[in-house]
């Protein structure tokens, strides 16, 4: 509620006291209480924004980085169904795109521009990260990956190169290595089970530590690589929620 409110411009909580007091909807669209006086918009229900209205992304704020096991290693920022969450935050643009850049960047997640990004995803994801990656590439990145994801990104054209996974070191460089040294800029890594999952909690735990954004879905993914581009074309400025609202309502 607080975050549509903020959004919509409208005081969704008072709205809802005041109809729990016996006040109409029609009374809170009218405003003829003085009290009351634009507490709800005079037409519309908020389904139907009007055109040229902003994007709103909201992002959790996890704090992954201030625990530790008892071992003393990061927790894995894999979520479950646990209340992890200590906060939110907003962005706000005319397009998705940069929405969602602004609310990784508000959220302490910012997306990269450049560098390399390690691209390790379940079988069942594989074929829906082609596209995303080969786009990346055109952007300058270039891509880490490991198995059986190397094998379908390199048969579909993505020149990516091969290190070891964890659980199967050879005596060559790992991931873990790669991520601890701060030679990766963006992880996507989306679980899976046995040594994958094994991997993949050393993988997130480590970016956690160094500060490494990582994706662990698809469609999450797909946001970002359009919010990596719009970084790339696109520069924005800020504006108080006051007159975002007041905007909202010009726009009727």
């Amino acid at each position: 509620m607080p975050f549509v409110s903020k959004a919509t411009g409208v005081a969704l909580a008072k709205a809802a006291a005041l109809i729990g007091t016996g006040v109409s909807i029609a009374e809170l669209r009218a405003g003829s209480d003085h009290d009351r006086a634009g507490v709800l918009p005079a037409a519309g229900d908020g389904s139907q924004l009007p055109p040229g209205a902003a994007v709103a992304v909201k992002e959790a704020v996890l704090p992954f980085s201030r625990f530790r096991t008892p071992e003393g290693r990061v927790v894995d920022s894999l979520l479950g169904p646990e209340m992890r969450s200590t906060g939110e935050v907003m962005g706000i643009d005319k397009h998705f795109d940069t929405a969602f850049a602004k609310s990784q960047l508000a959220g302490n997640n910012p997306l990269p521009t450049g560098g390399r990004v390690f691209v390790s995803v379940a079988n069942r994801d594989k074929r829906a990260v082609i596209m995303p990656v080969k786009r990346l590439v055109d952007l300058g990145f270039d891509v880490v990956s490991t198995g059986g994801t190397a094998d379908v990104l390199r048969r579909n054209g993505v020149e990516t190169e091969v290190v070891d996974k964890i659980a199967d070191v050879d005596g060559g460089r790992t991931v873990l290595d790669l991520v601890e040294g701060g030679e990766i800029s963006l992880i996507v890594n989306t679980p899976s089970g046995g040594d994958a999952r094994s991997d993949g909690y050393e993988i997130r735990a480590a970016a956690t530590s160094v500060g490494t954004p990582v994706i662990t879905t698809v469609a999450e993914f797909g946001a970002a690589v359009q919010a990596i581009e719009a970084l790339g074309r696109f520069s924005w400025s800020v504006t108080s929620l006051q007159d975002h609202h007041e905007r909202l309502a010009s726009l009727g």
